[in-house]
């Protein structure tokens, strides 16, 4: 489930001056990113089959990530544009398979191992805007953003393949595991069931209304037509999830902030844990998920997400998100979470460009999620066999360092109790480093 970076802003890079920016025809740009992690030989007295292993149960390779992406762009007409994103992913999770956490510690993950690179489309979409006057901004050349004019009052339609969190729960100081936060109960909404297919990308329509300080984002996005796979219901009717998110930016003392709310609701062939447990009772059987899955099933869920930066090098961020929690999971099994921390700039040791970051999360899931695991069911990303419950807690800092031109390391820690919400194992200590490069 990787989660790129996120490539549309609601606040896009800007330049110097008002309104001299040359129109860019077309761009190119690219990542690479390598991420590898080792965890310590945690506490385990039992595990299941979806448990995190730790070395005495075999559990002892380390996870590592690394991702190429090229960022290609083309201006169809004086408001179009066309962007297409290859991109090429190695590595594998602990244990070989995404499993043992409900906050996974480290966004680049994807469902799977792959321990040969493998080739695909990140995003093939169109961007139209509808200029709707206001002043007229400058903006620069990035990932997925040609150089140009636009209104500051528009509306933006966007329609293909990309990411939901390219979009959506979009935070300065917390939203890409390539530069910042690598947890995923960090650098998005826990609780936040997206539209992802096994590569972490969806497809469909997104419609962006800037007004002012006000933000109205509205999309329908396709859900793979069984939950956690690669197949999407390209159809948009039958397996989606449809959302909106309204944003205010604004300034205190001076220093800018946004604050989102965000709605959605899912429409997909899916599992209730309560139909798991009743088949389970039945026939006197462990309940399986699997086995009780039905098309139609509605699930919805919302978030809320702030930024604030208190001085120009400080910012503050906390998200809290929630879900029914009574399906499985499209994403990762977090029913509620909140979250929060500090990013800090290094100018006060002569370092502008490095960032210390320091994050806490809290994750936990529904009642009927739990009583099935207490059961013995498997959830998409968790089971023990059993489960003595308690919230699960996550403890994230890191520190990356600019080394060279837009070369960074980071050094990353994380700390998580009750991994996958039980008492009984843990904590998971996860020391990291990462690579990141842009050009």
């Amino acid at each position: 489930m990787v989660v790129a970076a996120s490539t549309v802003s609601d606040s896009p890079k800007t330049s110097s001056t008002a309104s001299s920016a040359e129109t860019e025809r077309w761009g190119l740009h690219s990542q690479f990113t390598t991420i590898t992690q080792q965890k310590n030989n945690f506490n385990a007295p039992y595990y299941g089959q979806n448990s995190l292993l730790n070395t005495t149960q075999g559990g002892g390779a380390n996870s590592y990530t690394f991702s190429a992406t090229a960022f290609l762009g083309i201006r169809l007409g004086d408001h179009a544009e066309f962007y297409y994103n290859p991109e090429v992913f190695q590595g594998a999770p602990f244990n070989s398979e995404l499993i043992g956490l409900g906050g996974f510690q480290n966004g680049e993950l994807q469902k799977g191992a792959f321990t040969h690179p493998v080739y695909y489309t990140a995003r093939a979409f169109l961007r139209q805007s509808f200029n709707l006057g206001g002043a007229r901004q400058s903006v620069e050349s990035s990932a997925n953003q040609l150089a140009g004019e636009i209104d500051t009052n528009r509306v933006v339609v966007s329609f293909g393949k990309f990411a939901t969190l390219d979009f959506f729960d979009l935070n300065n100081y917390s939203h890409d595991p390539k530069t910042q936060f690598q947890n995923f109960a960090l650098f998005s909404m826990g609780a936040y069931s997206y539209a992802a297919d096994t590569k972490g990308y969806t497809y469909g329509a997104v419609v962006e209304w800037y007004q002012d300080a006000w933000i109205t984002k509205a999309a329908r996005l396709a859900l793979p037509t069984v939950p956690n796979t690669a197949n999407l219901d390209y159809t948009l009717h039958k397996d989606f999830i449809d959302q909106i998110e309204l944003t205010h930016q604004h300034t205190i003392a001076g220093q800018s902030g946004a604050l989102r709310a965000l709605y959605y609701q899912q429409y997909a062939y899916m599992a209730r844990f309560e139909n798991a447990m009743a088949l389970g009772l039945q026939n006197h059987t462990t309940p399986d998920m699997t086995s009780v899955r039905q098309s139609a099933q509605r699930a919805w869920g919302y978030g809320l997400n702030m930024e604030q930066a208190l001085t120009h090098d400080v910012g503050i961020f906390a998200r809290w998100s929630w879900n029914t929690g009574n399906t499985e999971t499209q994403t990762v099994d977090i029913s509620r979470s909140l979250s929060g921390g500090v990013s800090v700039k290094g100018a006060r040791w002569s370092r502008p460009s490095d960032t210390l970051g320091i994050g806490f999360a809290q994750n936990a899931i529904a009642g009927s999620q739990i009583s099935y695991l207490q059961r013995g069911g498997m959830a998409s990303f968790i089971g023990d066999g059993a489960l003595s419950y308690k919230p699960e807690r996550i403890f994230e800092t890191y520190y990356s360092a600019k080394v060279y031109k837009d070369l960074y390391l980071t050094a990353d820690f994380q700390r998580i109790e009750n991994p996958a919400y039980n008492a009984s194992r843990g904590p998971v200590h996860v020391i990291g480093v990462r690579g990141h490069l842009e050009m």
